[in-house]
């Protein structure tokens, strides 16, 4: 049956389908085989072009890929005319359908730039410039050589001048480092200036790529460095405190974190040993302040004598001996209420145990007189305190003591006789273990340093020992008279000491001077002062009170026995430095409470006497207030005397003067 006109004029027009199998068969005979024939022929009519441009180095410059029938030309040629040369000779080649030029120039690059980037696990890429003497396969394999086996190369650095001296050993010493980084690694250099930036692939990684950069290839430095410690899945932070010093172990999440913690436990330690285990890792919740939870640490740590302070799972626990028996209830307080955000509470299991040795020190600085340590109970410190305040003219007394037992019976007499000894030096420590007493520390005065060993043995009770060891801040002896003179006119220039009304007392305006004389005195042994007393200003007459009317039967006053007919008495020695505003302030207290009792006292006679009827009240003549003692330039110039020799001058360099007018103390050299 013949098929259907329609049917037949379809199959007849679709025919040429047939043929689309062996069409397609041929394409890829073509593509798989011809083409790589024809690059290969455009590559080898190339070649002998390619060799024409070698350097110095034997390495041509221009570099050829066949993609198809195209020739891409690559490579910085040494100059314009040459790069034209090259291209027309190119051109002038039969095979190939175009030149794609990709040709530059070699210029001066500054600053000199290169990066090494890892782009994958087995894949570092290369860009910037890299020098011109140095070819580029060498300088690829002096790399390739630096990588882990395996690894390959993209590179697309350009030929440049103006490369640092030994840019290939600093290259490859980048390149090196790409190892212990993840992908995204970068490493470069500028000129002579090396940085790196990444994240480190685990944690030894890091601590090699942190060793390796503190020592650069000579003549290069390390510039900026960012590199991230690696991510741990159980981040932990632990102190560790025993009788040897403290160690630090886990994780820091940063190097500045790390340091941090380590400025804590050398303070911590005391001047014992601190090991530090710590490593760098990333893992810590990020709602965690670590500097706050390192702080946090060392306060548990500081209630211990032995055992750990460990941050684990988030929650921070304490165990082992504590300090004292007041350090159980401060613990449990501080993890209640101290802990930082984001930390949770761990486990507190704590022992309080007799201390020993039983241990307090009294530090001495310029700024205050410091308690640590132990003491038996509140009356041994009240006794400590008392006998420190008294002896302090500005420093506090800062008290860090706590209490616990085990001390020895006769602690308080110990340190109250110690307590004097420390506050007269200029800084120092009285420390106590158990029954021995050990006082160091550096004395404003020769022979004050001498003595203190003396004082030390007999203040303290039976029993104990103790060992003194204090410097002298004396200067050395100058034995030149015109520069001894010339340093006593610049301690007195500007000067102007004046004693207050009617008084012998010094105030502490003088002792900066005083000081700064006594000291001059004792490196200058033929230095020989005087000092003149000043006299108080004349007072103006008083105006004479009127006299009871005419008549009115008024009293003369009975007269009376002039001050100077009574016997004089001898002044008092002028108080220590370290006592003189003291004293000064007892004095004044004293004059206040005297003036105030007289106040009252005739307060109290006005209101007991009242007026005649009738009359005006007769108006008493008014007292007339203390005179001076007549010797008061003597009393102020011995004043001044006593000072400077209490001060460290000698007997025979200072003695007092002529009295003086009114006005300030007069110092004067003598022959």
């Amino acid at each position: 049956m013949p098929l259907p006109e329609t049917l037949a004029q379809g199959l007849r027009g679709a025919g040429w389908l047939a043929g689309l199998p062996a069409l397609a068969l041929i394409w890829a005979s073509a593509t798989l085989y011809a083409a790589p024939r024809i690059a290969d022929g455009l590559a080898a009519e190339g070649a002998a072009i390619a060799a024409g441009t070698a350097t110095a180095t034997g390495e041509p410059w221009l570099r050829l890929e066949a993609v198809g029938r195209d020739l891409v030309a690559a490579g910085e040629a040494p100059d314009v005319a040459e790069r034209a040369t090259v291209l027309s000779r190119l051109a002038a080649l039969d095979g190939p359908r175009r030149i794609v030029s990709e040709l530059g120039i070699v210029e001066t690059a500054a600053p000199f730039q290169w990066a090494a980037i890892r782009t994958g696990q087995n894949r570092i890429a290369l860009e910037g410039s890299r020098p011109v003497e140095i070819g580029r396969r060498a300088l690829e394999a002096r790399i390739t050589g630096a990588l882990d086996p395996g690894t390959g190369l993209d590179d697309t650095a350009r030929a440049a001048r103006g490369a640092p001296p030994d840019f290939a050993g600093a290259a490859a010493f980048l390149a090196a480092r790409l190892s212990g980084l993840a992908k995204g690694g970068r490493a470069a250099l500028s000129d002579t200036v090396l940085s790196l930036s990444g994240e480190a692939l685990d944690v030894p990684a890091y601590e090699a790529l942190r060793a390796a950069l503190s020592d650069p290839p000579e003549g290069f430095s390390v510039g900026r460095v960012e590199i991230l410690p690696p991510k741990v899945a159980a981040y932990r932070f632990a102190v560790e405190k025993s009788g040897r010093g403290l160690v630090l172990d886990g994780f820091a999440p940063s190097a500045a974190d790390r340091e941090a913690a380590l400025r804590a436990a050398t303070e911590a330690a005391a001047g014992g040993t601190v090991e530090d285990r710590l490593l760098a890792a990333r893992g810590l919740d990020p709602a965690i302040d670590p500097k706050s939870l390192i702080a946090f640490a060392f306060k548990l740590a500081e209630l211990i004598q032995s055992g750990q302070v460990v941050f684990r799972d988030g929650a921070v626990s304490v165990t082992g001996d504590a300090i004292d028996g007041q350090a159980l209830p401060d613990a449990e307080a501080l993890m209640r209420d101290g802990r930082p955000a984001g930390v949770a509470a761990g486990r507190v299991a704590l022992t309080a145990r007799p201390l020993s040795p039983y241990r307090v020190a009294i530090r001495r600085t310029a700024d205050a007189v410091t308690l640590t340590g132990h003491l038996p109970d509140a009356a041994t410190r009240e006794r400590v305190l008392a006998a420190l305040r008294p002896r302090l003219f500005r420093e506090p007394v800062i008290d860090r003591t706590r209490l616990a037992d085990g001390a020895p019976p006769d602690l308080g007499d110990a340190l109250a006789a110690a307590a004097p000894l420390v506050t007269n030096l200029a800084g120092g420590t009285v420390a106590v273990s158990d029954r021995a007493v050990t006082l160091t520390g550096e004395s404003l005065y020769r022979e004050g340093a001498a003595r203190t060993p003396d004082r030390l043995a007999e203040a303290l009770p039976p029993g104990w020992t103790g060992q003194a060891s204090v410097t002298a801040r004396d200067a050395a002896e100058r034995r030149d008279p015109a520069t001894c003179r010339a340093d006593f006119t610049a301690a007195l220039a500007g000067t102007d000491l004046h004693f207050p009304a009617g008084g012998a007392v010094l105030t502490p305006a003088f002792y900066p001077t005083l000081d700064a004389l006594a000291a001059l005195a004792k490196t200058c042994p033929s230095l020989r002062v005087a000092v003149s007393g000043p006299a108080d200003p004349a007072k103006p007459p008083a105006t004479p009170a009127a006299g009871p009317a005419p008549g009115e039967g008024a009293t003369a006053e009975p007269t009376r026995v002039a001050d100077a007919a009574k016997p004089a008495t001898p002044a008092p020695p002028a108080p220590a430095p370290k006592e003189a505003a003291t004293h000064a302030a007892k004095i004044a207290a004293k004059d206040a409470a005297k003036d105030a009792t007289k106040d009252r006292s005739k307060a109290g006679a006005a209101r007991k006497e009242p007026a005649a009827p009738g009359k005006a009240a007769a108006k008493k003549p008014a007292e007339a207030p203390d005179e001076p003692p007549v010797d008061l330039p003597r009393l102020r110039a011995q004043a001044v005397v006593e000072y400077l020799l209490q001060a460290g001058a000698r007997p025979e360099q200072v003695t007092a003067g002529p009295d003086g007018p009114a006005g300030p103390v007069v110092f004067a050299l003598l022959p």
